[in-house]
């Protein structure tokens, strides 16, 4: 049965889409090429090395690989050669077999071991192979004791190892992928295969540098190493290795044995012996002596995939079996971990993934104290405080709880003196239960250790406790999490009214407030945002001003609710422009400008005065609504009168010119007779 055209189209269509990551690259260099004729690659050139890369879009314009530089050069695209006094690479490569193709290829010394080895008349003879032919730097590369073994021993070790670089049928890069594996010619060892999405191919981790090479029996693919077989799992490797003597007792203690000797493909980042060592002792037993932190800092070193040194040309994060991540990347030869070059060895072969060797402890968050996750963050100088207030044993136990440090920046002017008064409220820092900060909710209350009720505050742009709002991610610990605080955290200690009355800059305020009969009103609880005039405000105001308001109970009502919105705004919420509704029914604007929070453009003197039923701004002038000030106002109702005489004015003018309009305009007269009740 035949498809529809349309149907047919759509097929082809996907199939030329499902192009191999290796094929997309290649394609690219194509194209990046094709101004110099047909079937040139651009190719990327590490400066100072031999080392070339079909180029990607990205490392196209970046020109680097593994951060340093490279030139580009163009070159017959593989499976073309140039000809004489042509442009670009207009021939095919002459088809023959595969001992003929590997000396085309760049593969002399292959061919050359395939001749002394007597491979040679399998590979000219009838049948379908591939073979993943060592370059000839490759063989270089090999020491004088390595060569030496295969090459004596009367060629049985040479053969063997040649047969183990060749698969008994043709296998092009589309069919290579990711993760499985090749039955090889020699013992069907199997050889591993790992394609990845940037385009390069390792087979047992060595690089593909020139793919599919037809010949007559079979492919050729260059590669940049000299293979070898692969028979032991990770497990063993770490069994076998004095290097990891403490790694072999740690994974026998969280029972990761049967995970690295079974099937899989994983990426182990061993760290050394050295790299236990580096870590102070007090850290390592108390790690080593918990199963779950250890079994985490262990998952932390396995990758759930198997990442060959040889494709990582640029950085990228790769996810842990204990569900972090882990920066990989490359400085020129070295690979880097999060930044840093510490792996030793690399590329260690196993039957399911591959080892390097790390010289550094990678310590997950999820195995850290409190006190240990304080010192990656900047939150330095609160840790101080904490110390010197003798709390230490909260940052360092096994209490679930979770700390509200203060960055650095909330100390510009100092580290305050530690007297019994900081302690409270550090106390006050450190709240029961080890929480998420993606999992609070707005309202909700926290217990703190100094027997305080916060409340936790989510606006658009921010997460509030308090006063004080999330400054970076919170970091989870073994026992507690760390939030990362833009201030001080001021606990509240008392309602509206009972923080104006404790505060002598607002008695003015307070006398006015129970003379309109809003003291209960800020007593109760509740969720107010106050902006309190000072005493300074009221005695800006004109006097006779002044008496006059305060003996209007209604009035002042009127204008000291124009001071208060239901609903609680803290500094750190405050963007470009929030508006409030205030009680009296106005709307109120604050904002921010140089880090000073504004109200209706004037400057607030203080913020965040907490209370336990609302916030409380100091204010050094009085609001005026805008019914109170109406040669301000553009929203008022209009006069009727004066309106329609403005509409009958102008039509009479218009009228004249038009006599179409003068019915128009002798209605609107006689609207203006209705208003006024006559002339």
């Amino acid at each position: 049965m035949s498809l529809p055209p349309l149907l047919l189209a759509l097929a082809l269509g996907l199939a030329a889409a499902a192009k191999s990551p290796y094929q997309q690259v290649l394609q690219h260099s194509r194209l990046r090429g094709r101004q110099h004729g047909p079937n040139v690659c651009a190719v990327q050139k590490l400066i100072g090395t031999n080392r070339k890369y079909f180029t990607n879009c990205k490392q196209w314009y970046q020109r680097k690989i593994c951060g340093k530089s490279t030139v580009i050069s163009y070159e017959c695209c593989p499976g073309y050669e140039k000809v004489p006094g042509e442009k670009g690479c207009p021939a095919a490569l002459p088809l023959s077999n595969i001992y003929e193709t590997l000396g085309v290829v760049g593969s002399a010394t292959t061919q050359l071991y395939s001749d002394r080895s007597n491979l040679r008349p399998e590979i000219e003879g009838p049948g379908s192979f591939t073979i993943f032919a060592p370059s000839n730097e490759a063989w270089a590369s090999l020491s004088a004791e390595t060569l030496d073994s295969l090459v004596s021993n009367v060629n049985i070790e040479l053969l063997n190892a040649l047969r183990y670089h060749m698969v008994n049928k043709r296998v092009l890069t589309d069919e290579l992928k990711h993760g499985t594996t090749l039955n090889s010619m020699y013992q069907n060892l199997p050889i591993q295969i790992h394609h990845y999405p940037n385009g390069i191919v390792t087979v047992n981790c060595a690089r593909l540098l020139k793919a599919d090479h037809h010949a007559t029996n079979g492919v050729v693919h260059v590669i940049d190493k000299v293979i070898a077989t692969t028979t032991n799992s990770i497990q063993h490797i770490i069994e076998t290795e004095d290097s990891l003597e403490t790694l072999r007792a740690a994974v026998a203690a969280s029972n990761l044995n049967s995970l690295l000797e079974n099937e899989g493909q994983y990426t182990l980042l061993a760290p050394t012996n050295e790299a236990f060592e580096k870590i102070p002792r007090e850290t390592l037993n108390r790690i080593l002596g918990d199963p779950e932190a250890l079994r985490d800092l262990l998952n932390h070193h396995i990758l759930k995939s198997a990442m060959c040194a040889e494709a990582i040309i640029a950085g990228l994060t790769m996810e842990t079996l204990e569900g972090t991540t882990l920066d990989v990347g490359c400085s020129g030869e070295e690979l880097t971990l999060n930044g840093k070059p510490i792996i030793a060895n690399k590329d260690v072969l196993a039957t399911n993934g591959v080892v390097h060797f790390v010289n550094e402890l990678l310590i997950p968050d999820s195995a850290k104290t409190l006190s240990e996750l304080a010192q990656e963050s900047e939150v330095s100088k609160s840790m101080d405080l904490f110390r010197k207030a003798g709390l230490s044993s909260h940052l360092t136990g096994s209490e679930h709880v979770t700390l509200l440090a203060p960055i650095n920046d909330a100390f510009k002017d100092g580290n305050p003196p530690v007297d019994s008064s900081m302690k409270n409220l550090l106390l006050n820092h450190i709240v029961r239960d080890q929480l998420s900060s993606k999992y609070l909710y707005h309202g909700q209350k926290l217990q703190t250790l100094g027997d305080k009720e916060l409340r936790v505050f989510v606006y658009r742009n921010n997460l509030c406790i308090e006063n004080a709002c999330i400054a970076a991610h919170d970091k989870r610990g073994r026992f507690g999490t760390l939030f990362s605080m833009d201030k001080m955290l001021t606990p509240p200690s008392g309602s509206v009214m009972d923080v104006l009355k404790a505060d002598h800059r607002f008695s003015t305020l307070v006398a006015a407030i129970q003379s309109a009969g809003l003291t209960e009103t800020l007593n109760r609880p509740g969720t107010f945002t106050v902006f309190a005039p000072t005493n300074e405000a009221f005695r800006a105001m004109p006097q006779g001003e002044l008496n006059k308001l305060m003996g209007n109970a209604k009035e002042l009502a009127n204008i000291l609710k124009f001071h208060v919105a239901d609903e609680i705004l803290v500094s750190g919420a405050v963007g470009a422009v929030v508006r409030l509704k205030s009680m009296q029914g106005d709307k109120l604007e604050v904002s921010v400008k140089n880090h000073v929070i504004h109200i209706n453009k004037e400057p607030v003197a203080e913020s965040d005065i907490m209370a336990t039923n609302g916030v409380i701004y100091a204010v050094n002038s009085v609001l005026q609504p805008q019914a109170s000030r109406p040669q301000e106002r553009g929203d008022e109702p209009a006069d009727p009168a004066l309106e329609i005489f403005k509409q009958a004015s102008a039509l009479s003018k218009v009228s004249q010119r038009n006599p179409r309009l003068a019915p128009v305009y002798s209605r609107l007269l006689a609207r203006m007779k209705e208003n006024l009740g006559g002339f």
